[in-house]
């Protein structure tokens, strides 16, 4: 079927059940209150350790759920579920304003070259990075090194979610001076109460975790050996979805924490389609079922960040060692 057959013949996935909406979303919240409440008040070091890292994975669970609200694939006009993800959003640094703001341009914009780099990683072509000045490119390198995805807590979240969205237009992005607000009076609450060693574990641990796998979640989802990039002459969305989205397969440990993110050719084909649905609807055309594949494991983890420039004539993204400097 044609590009736009494609796309109808997947409406039907959209069709969420609102009950296991409902159940999904709350239990997911219930285990991360919980882990969060053992991770404060039970005193060995290594359970405290072990709930962080497990309060990083239900964040970042709870998070996909939800990104899946603000495309309205779940739950909407849900008045409880309205309060629970803008406060959701509020605590993860990615307040409804920015967030749905940044990532519906991205989803309109996907692999598309030469527009505004909103919600995206940048992307220069090779011409355009040999001729660049020396700190234009220092910055563009600094946008896709591992250091800075590492740090994504503070670099994508705190100041580029954040702290850049009020420095952009304060009067439509007020909602981020607030969950600056209220992360460090979280933060302030529970060092007081618990220690600072508490607070490491409880608040330090789960946030650096959960944000920095997040921000190369999204990296790899777009930066892959064999991803595709076009200018607006010659982009199309369903190609731009199936070509320039990758399948991030993962053990089935992972999919149930990242909530199917890894299906996310098909999740920018339809962003419509719940979460939930994502493996049946791949299942279930065969012209989904030959995406481009990338793995967490190491090796394909180095391909992927070693990618840095777009080569138009190859028609391929570059490694730095193969570009020649003039």
């Amino acid at each position: 079927m044609d590009n736009k057959e494609l796309i109808l013949a997947t409406k039907p996935f959209t069709k969420e059940n609102r009950f296991k909406s409902y159940a999904l979303s709350f239990t997911t919240l219930i285990l991360l209150v919980s882990v969060f409440y053992g991770a404060i008040v039970i005193d060995i070091a290594l359970i405290k350790l072990t709930m962080g890292v497990i309060a990083a994975l239900l964040m970042m669970r709870m998070f996909v759920i939800y990104h899946d609200y603000e495309h309205h694939a779940i739950l909407y006009k849900s008045v409880p579920a309205k309060i629970i993800f803008t406060l959701y959003g509020l605590f993860m640094l990615a307040p409804a304003s920015i967030w749905k703001r940044s990532h519906d341009y991205h989803h309109k914009h996907n692999s598309k070259m030469f527009t505004a780099n909103i919600g995206s990683y940048p992307l220069m072509t090779k011409e355009q990075f040999l001729n660049a000045t020396e700190s234009e490119r220092k910055a563009y390198l600094w946008s896709r090194h591992p250091l800075n995805m590492l740090l994504g807590y503070f670099t994508f979240f705190i100041y580029g979610m954040c702290i850049q969205s009020l420095r952009s237009n304060f009067s439509k992005h007020w909602d981020s001076l607030l969950a600056l607000v209220l992360h460090v009076a979280l933060n302030i609450v529970v060092i007081y109460h618990y220690g600072v060693s508490t607070w490491f574990f409880a608040m330090f641990i789960p946030f650096f975790i959960c944000l920095m796998i997040g921000a190369y979640l999204f990296y790899v989802q777009h930066n892959f050996p064999g991803v595709k990039f076009n200018d607006k002459k010659h982009w199309e969305y369903t190609e731009a979805a199936l070509k320039s989205s990758s399948y991030l397969k993962m053990n089935r440990v992972m999919q149930w924490f990242s909530a199917n993110i890894g299906f996310h050719h098909i999740h920018h084909l339809n962003s419509r389609i719940p979460f939930y649905r994502l493996p049946e609807t791949m299942m279930a055309f065969k012209e989904l079922q030959n995406p481009v594949i990338s793995t967490l494991k190491i090796k394909d983890i180095v391909a992927c960040l070693k990618l840095k420039l777009w080569d138009p004539e190859q028609n391929r993204m570059l490694t730095l060692n193969e570009v020649k400097f003039s």
